[in-house]
């Protein structure tokens, strides 16, 4: 469902019994629509993630990590002068719509009160997040600056006053009185979500769907269905429904979904159902605009060696003909006089297959001896080319294989993996090194963590330079290492000298998930001790040679790779 009205209000409840009282102690801009406060209440400290992000808006604590951007953006550098330190005193929403005030409270430099407010308007990509001075009214800064020229009715701009949203005129279901909800509830011919939806304020199409069916199963208990639904709303049960191929959240469980669900999920809290629901989409989604430019990049590269790979085979095999090219040079020093001058081509006896008569391509604008010397300098290329081309093909290949496994990261990489993988490629010469003396070193992403069925330590690489540290440096002799076979994809350690079967299976799946055939049946992986692989000298990274392995084949289950990392 989408982060309608009446999510909001609960997700507000939520967040009054976490952080209200709490005090500000660090605000981070990871993204550019998205806002984190870690405030510290009730003695833990406490991820508040706002976001405007036109697709994933929302407001929620949150447990993942999210980076700290080196060079900090204005937005954040005004919300650190106004709110570090600052008291949460109130969160309040306006009516039952997607708009959130958190309301602070701080001294400033004169030693005086101020009450600052940070709105959140949740709007698709209309969202945005505003810093307001209470007292004046006036936008202190926006996320998103908004100009009157691209929006007649409000401009957010700092030292503007700010204007809200326009009032919808739906009545607010928590607030309404029970004869008119009684008197809308009964004018209606059908309650369908679209009537609910015209009559009752923060109605996602998906609520109002569910109390439409819960009308429907009970068509004589109208304002019993009410209350039992919005009494529910207030003791929440947070649950991800799949349906198909689609994954619902909700406050509570929603009958008309649960009824055509193939998988519910309940969650202790509205923040922990978020992660679930939004960590991995969200996290594509950055990889995707942040890595667009590598990708293109890499995807360029790609094609470029491709290229090179069928002019190179094409040399090779122009150079099995080589000895003809020798030939036809021959024949025509022999019977130069026979050639006429601006011919195409020339009929000559062939004295290495009896005289038969061997038809000869020419360049009519060269002399027949300049069309002699022209074959045979054809023949000394191809003859020296031959030399070389076998090596220069494996090159070709093994710099293929090289970028497919890059390609094949970057699709499973999260947002931290994506500066080892550019550091990675920078070592590599494909990305230019770019000189700042200033620059951090950037703490470097680990390897993926997981937990066999037995509590056998499983180890994955996320990039090459980790598939590299993971078999050659961290990896004893005596463990046992799987990849999926032929397949770009990540190098996965079993921590164990004697695994069980069921122990190699699980990692297994773990090679086939993390490769570039994750959403295929029966993909081959191979399975052999660390003490069977070497890495060949000057090999790219996360390239290896092994011998001694065997082979089992799986299905990647997401669920499966889900549970193992849980454990």
């Amino acid at each position: 469902m989408s982060f309608d009205g009446v999510f909001t209000h609960a997700m507000i409840q939520e967040l009054k019994t976490e952080v209200l009282s709490g005090r500000i102690s660090k605000i981070h801009q990871p993204y550019e629509n998205e806002v984190v406060l870690v405030i510290r209440a009730r003695g833990k400290n406490k991820r508040l993630l706002l976001s405007a992000h036109p697709s994933y808006a929302r407001v929620q604590l949150t447990e993942i990590a999210y980076g700290n951007p080196e060079t900090p953006p204005n937005f954040v550098m005004m919300l650190r002068k106004y709110l570090e330190g600052a008291i949460l005193e109130s969160i309040h929403q306006i009516e039952n719509d997607r708009v959130i005030h958190f309301t602070f409270s701080k001294r400033n430099e004169l030693g005086d009160l101020q009450n600052i407010v940070l709105i959140v308007e949740l709007m698709g990509r209309h969202s945005t997040i505003v810093l307001l001075n209470k007292e004046t009214g006036k936008i202190l800064d926006a996320i998103k600056h908004i100009g009157s020229s691209q929006n007649t009715y409000r401009s957010l701009l700092p030292g503007v006053d700010y204007v809200a949203p326009p009032l919808q005129t739906q009545r607010n279901p928590f607030e309404i009185e029970k004869e008119a909800i009684f008197h809308r509830l009964s004018q209606a011919e059908e309650l369908t979500g679209n009537y609910l939806q015209q009559q009752f304020q923060g109605f996602g199409r998906d609520t109002a769907d569910e109390l439409a069916y819960r009308f429907a199963q009970r068509p004589n208990e109208k304002m019993a269905v009410w209350t039992d639904f919005f009494s529910a709303i207030d003791h929440i049960q947070p649950t991800l429904t799949t349906v198909g191929q689609k994954e619902y959240f909700t406050p509570i469980l929603y009958e008309n979904l649960a009824n055509q669900t193939t998988k519910v999920m309940s969650y202790e809290t509205l923040s922990q159902l978020l992660d679930a629901f939004y960590g991995d989409k969200a996290e594509k989604d950055r990889v995707k605009q942040q890595g667009s430019e590598l990708l293109r990049k890499m995807e360029n590269e790609l094609k470029r060696n491709k290229t090179k790979l069928k002019k190179r085979q094409k040399t090779l095999a122009d150079s099995e003909n080589a000895e003809e090219f020798r030939r036809d040079g021959e024949l025509l020093t022999t019977f130069m006089t026979q050639v006429p001058r601006g011919a195409s081509k020339v009929e000559l006896p062939n004295y290495y297959e009896e005289n038969q008569l061997l038809t000869i391509q020419l360049n009519p604008a060269l002399s027949p001896n300049q069309n002699a010397q022209k074959y045979f300098q054809k023949y000394q290329k191809l003859k020296n080319a031959v030399k070389l081309i076998g090596q220069q093909i494996q090159e070709t290949k093994d710099e293929i294989a090289y970028l497919e496994s890059v390609l094949a990261q970057l699709e499973i990489a999260g947002p931290m993996d994506l500066s080892v993988i550019k550091e990675e490629l920078t070592e590599q010469g494909y990305i230019r090194k770019r000189k700042n003396k200033k620059q951090k070193q950037e703490k470097k992403s680990q390897p993926e963590r997981f937990l066999s069925s037995d509590g056998t330590q499983l180890l994955v690489g996320k990039n090459n330079l980790q598939n590299d540290q993971l078999t050659l440096r961290t990896a004893k002799k005596t463990d046992y290492w799987l990849h999926a076979k032929d397949i770009p994809g990540s190098h996965v350690i079993i921590k164990s000298d004697d695994p069980t079967q069921e122990t190699i299976l699980e990692a297994a799946e773990l090679a086939a998930f993390y490769s570039k055939y994750r959403h295929s049946a029966q993909v081959p992986v191979d399975v052999v001790q660390v003490k069977h692989i070497r890495k060949p000298n000057g090999a790219k990274p996360g390239y290896v040679i092994y011998e001694n392995q065997k082979t089992v084949y799986v299905t990647p289950e997401e669920a499966t790779v889900e549970s193992l990392k849980e454990k």
